[in-house]
């Protein structure tokens, strides 16, 4: 029995040992992956170490702002390559519009077809040239026609003043002849009477033929649209084929303008100012205006007059301002900022 005992004792597994050994393998394998990691990490940590520059002294140093460029800045024209000066000195701040004093959607005075349109977006045109042509045909006619009658008046009164001097001769050789009656003296003499209210009643009628061509001419000239000012066309709203109208008439395929023209010097710039602050505004005022589309340009610009009226929706004064300079790349509604100076 004891023999038994002892080698069921040898055969027995002893369960304590084996997990140290296990724990023991385990912390020797967290060691070497930490001994990797760590060897990783500095060798890519010396890899990528920029190199040592030398920064020149006069490059690194701060810069000092003096005194005066507290209150202003620097901005560079960068089309003439001249430098201006935009203050900060001033006293209020606003926004608008670039807005022109002349501007007119030409049309035509009479309903017609568009036979020709000779303009397009962009082109500059002249006082008095021809932008379209409507269809004058039946203008044509009635224009002739007052011209024939003009002639046939004019010469009806030659008939009239031929007839006038022979009665004025008849009458003359009545009064000299001793043996002519009374009777006969009477009736030349109403002849020649009758031969003068003739004559004026023609000189009347020659007078209203005459305006009635004239009047003819006009409205055949109103079949040609031109120009009421020098400009440019920045919108084209109609082409040849299309009916135009004075006013809305037939529909909506009815044009009521040919082109819309703006007189490019006539530019200003319209603002809106807070009522509570109007007062600081002034005509003459000195403005530096500066578009949204090109920040860095500054225009000098004047205050025109402040508009006598306040927008009781939003609690603000119109205030026009004048653009000192002319320039292509000033717009009409555009964008613009300006700052009013001090006196």
């Amino acid at each position: 029995m004891n023999d038994k005992s002892e080698l069921l004792q040898q055969l027995k597994i002893d369960r304590q040992a084996e997990p140290t050994a296990k724990a023991i393998g385990l912390w020797w394998l967290l060691l070497i992956i930490l001994g990797v990691v760590a060897i990783t990490i500095w060798l890519t940590l010396l890899l990528v170490q920029p190199k040592p520059t030398v920064q020149n002294s006069a490059a690194t140093s701060p810069v000092k702002l003096s005194s005066q460029a507290s209150t202003s800045r620097e901005t560079i024209n960068t089309t003439s390559g001249t430098t201006q000066l935009k203050s900060n000195d001033s006293i209020l701040n606003s926004s608008g519009y670039i807005t022109a004093r002349r501007m007119a959607t030409v049309s035509s005075e009479v309903m017609g077809l568009i036979t020709d349109v000779d303009v397009e977006e962009g082109m500059t045109v002249q006082q008095g040239q021809i932008l379209a042509h409507v269809d004058d045909a039946l203008a044509k006619v009635n224009f002739d026609y007052a011209t024939a009658q003009l002639a046939v008046l004019a010469a009806r009164r030659q008939a009239i003043v031929a007839n006038l001097d022979e009665a004025k001769s008849a009458y003359q050789r009545v009064l000299n002849n001793t043996y002519s009656s009374d009777a006969e003296r009477t009736r030349t003499l109403a002849s020649q009477q009758s031969l003068v209210a003739n004559l004026a009643a023609a000189d009347a009628d020659l007078q209203v033929a005459k305006i009635e061509v004239r009047r003819q001419q006009e409205l055949l000239d109103n079949h040609t649209i031109r120009a009421p000012f020098a400009g440019v066309v920045t919108q084209k709203n109609a082409q040849p084929g299309e009916i135009v109208a004075p006013s809305s008439a037939g529909g909506g395929f009815t044009r009521t303008g040919i082109c819309t023209i703006v007189d490019m010097e006539s530019l200003e710039i319209e603002v809106d100012v807070n009522e509570s602050f109007i007062g600081r505004v002034f005509p003459g005022q000195k403005v530096e205006a500066t578009l949204d589309a090109y920040p860095d340009w500054v225009i000098p610009a004047s205050v025109i007059a402040t508009i006598p009226t306040a927008d009781r929706a939003k609690a603000t004064v119109q205030v026009r301002i004048k653009i000192e300079v002319n320039d292509p790349r000033i717009l009409p509604d555009m964008g613009v900022k300006v700052g009013f100076l001090k006196d």
